[in-house]
């Protein structure tokens, strides 16, 4: 069965087999209700995929082949693009997908975990409830929109968010009433219903705080929710509800069109497709191809493999947009070798997690695609300059390797010949050429950074049929709903984010930090200095998405300010949030590490810490040296 590639901080969450109970009257209809709701949105959000990544390829070769734009594929992209998000949140949401942090949930005692699992639900549902008809109000002003390209009504792409936000709140719904006890529903219901009347009740009270409200809400609900384990996306948008509704005099409307201009942004197109793109690699045998051939050169090495565990994922991160699916995609492969070495399983947990920080900048991250999303910067540059600051943290990581294993005992391995290694070689150049070929097509214009990945789709399909004999017809359909699952989870956090990013522009927030950056001794590299630290933080707790839409705006502008090139500011930023969210105890990659591992997580803590470390000194060399990220910029 393969993994699903769930985000690292996508926690097991709350499923449906949290809540079952034996199916007998009303449970048994409120069961088959849900499955119906399942089915409803599943293959509907599989089949958006799909839809997307056909509109999309069609788009390349009409252009490029043809020379004949579809004047309207984007258009029709971004239709479907919205709705396949909206639905990919119901379905992340039924499955208990969407991000949150465990860290405190996850140490509480099982009634305790149980209690805040509901009331995550219950949050959620709160929050569903108070948006819905704002939503409904804003898809019904858009009717009087007609689209450019297609010109219909922008009804029919609004429609998206009321529908989505309606459905999530039926399966909050469907959830708290499928959970047994029904005394623990009802407490966290209460809960909840208590917290907003009390906020309700100090309305009056709270707007003449000025900017104390800043601190209730943006720090005080927000870290309660996301400590609570309420998930991310809600924890932003309650915070960000209540501050408008009961401080300001903002229509809750406006809320809906903000977070419908942050999930609507067509580059984002590109995480569900190469979301898509990671499973394709895995399940037609690519990755395993560039794992073994790795092998083959440096099985014989002392530490070898560990070295094969680290470019591994370099190259495999060059194609899959999900860091768990990379993880995924290597572990299974090299583990029972390097167990079979001698090699402690701690050891092995701890050097896959950090490899997953190594890579957060490698092409085509999805980190590297909100940047770019969210700030403005260029997408090609991006990805060009990310390619050398993960080989600094490589080698970083080779180097405690060495040490490690610098007396390993290998007198029972056999160094492969190099008939045997240019068999392998022949065997995975196809693999291995795809990072190249992406690169290459966007480079020469065959394709935007949105659009390459539909290339790399196709690529991967036909090696996968004609080369590798390896295509599972039967995997798409999970595969496609896999991915909107987790796309829709990822971009409704971005949705999220973005109203409340707004929120805080709106404040005046933005201006005072910006004041207070640029006033800070050391210039841009005091600056640096505080962006680092800053951003492992916010990395450990917040995750990398959703801290770059609510700080990326805010940030890179001061960095301009201050003369920081401003893709060497995303890669400092992208390694230190990889940073946090993979150094334990509070970030959830490493625990996303240890169960695809399946190593006990207590196992790895002592071994990661050197591997920290490196990290730490190839993060210092990447933010010391422009040239790193800029180097082979035009």
């Amino acid at each position: 069965m393969t993994p699903r590639p769930a985000h690292p901080s996508a926690a097991s969450g709350l499923h449906a087999t949290d809540v079952d109970t034996p199916a007998h009257g009303w449970r048994a209809f409120v069961a088959g209700l849900d499955r119906a709701i399942g089915w409803l949105t599943e293959i509907p959000a599989a089949l958006l995929v799909l839809a997307d990544i056909v509109v999309m390829l069609a788009g390349v070769i009409a252009r490029y082949v043809f020379h004949a734009p579809l004047v309207w594929g984007d258009e029709l992209a971004g239709i479907l693009f919205l709705w396949m998000s909206m639905l990919g949140a119901v379905v992340a949401l039924r499955r208990g997908e969407h991000m949150r942090m465990t860290a405190f949930v996850g140490k509480a005692s099982p009634g305790t975990r149980a209690f805040l699992d509901m009331l995550a639900v219950a949050a959620a549902m709160a929050f569903l409830l108070l948006i819905v008809h704002p939503a409904y109000e804003y898809a019904s002003e858009e009717a009087f929109v007609v689209t450019p390209a297609m010109e219909i009504s922008n009804a029919w792409r609004a429609a998206a968010l009321p529908v989505g936000m309606a459905l999530m709140l039926l399966v909050s719904v469907l959830r708290l009433l499928r959970a047994a006890p029904a005394w623990r529903t009802v407490q966290a219901m209460a809960v909840v219903a208590v917290v907003c009347a009390g906020f309700w009740l100090l309305g009056p009270s709270l707007e003449p705080l000025g900017r104390w409200n800043l601190v209730i809400f943006f720090a005080g609900v927000v870290g309660a929710c996301v400590f609570a384990g309420v998930p991310i996306a809600f924890s932003f948008a309650l915070a960000t509800f209540g501050f408008l509704a009961l401080t300001t005099t903002t229509p809750l409307v406006v809320l809906v069109g903000r977070m419908d201009e942050g999930m609507s942004h067509l580059i984002l197109l590109a995480v569900p497709l190469f979301v898509f793109l990671g499973l394709l690699i895995e399940m037609t045998g690519m990755a395993r191809a560039m794992v073994q051939f790795l092998a083959s050169m440096l099985g014989h090495v002392r530490g070898g493999l560990s070295y094969v565990l680290i470019g591994g994922m370099y190259l495999v991160s060059g194609i899959s947009g999900s860091k768990a699916a990379d993880m995924a995609a290597i572990a299974p492969v090299l583990f029972p070798e390097m167990k079979k070495r001698g090699a402690d399983p701690g050891d092995l947990v701890a050097l896959l997690s950090t490899t997953g920080a190594q890579t957060e900048t490698i092409p085509p991250s999805i980190v590297l695609i909100t940047i770019g999303s969210v700030t403005g910067v260029s997408i090609s540059a991006l990805f060009t300059g990310g390619l050398l600051p993960g080989v600094v943290l490589g080698v970083a990581l080779c180097c405690v390797v060495w040490w490690r294993y610098r007396h390993e005992d290998l007198s029972g391995v056999e160094r492969a010949k190099k008939g045997a290694v240019m068999k392998a070689f022949v065997y995975a150049l196809p693999a291995v050429a795809l990072p190249f070929v992406i690169r290459a097509a966007v480079v020469e214009g065959v394709a935007t950074a949105t659009e390459v990945s539909t290339i790399g789709i196709a690529y991967s399909v036909l090696a996968g049929l004609f080369i590798y004999r390896k295509f599972d017809a039967r995997r798409l359909l999970p595969m496609l709903i896999e991915t909107a699952a987790l796309s829709g989870a990822i971009i409704f956090i971005i949705g999220a984010a973005t109203g409340m990013a707004w929120g805080l522009t709106q404040s005046g927030f933005a201006q005072d930090l910006a004041s207070a950056m640029e006033r800070m001794p050391g210039g841009a590299a005091g600056f640096i200095a505080v962006s680092v630290v800053a951003f492992i933080v916010l990395g450990s707790v917040l995750e990398g998405i959703p801290a770059i839409v609510l700080f990326g705006p805010l940030m890179f502008p001061i960095a301009r300010a201050v003369g920081v090139h401003e893709v060497h500011y995303a890669m400092v930023v992208v390694l230190s949030m990889g940073l946090g969210l993979f150094a334990p105890p509070f970030g959830v990659g490493y625990y996303a590490a240890c169960a695809i591992g399946k190593v006990d997580p207590a196992k790895g803590m002592r071994a990661i810490w050197g591997y920290l470390v490196a990290l730490v000194i190839g993060l210092i060399c990447v933010a010391a040296i422009p040239w790193i990220s800029t180097g082979f910029l035009r």
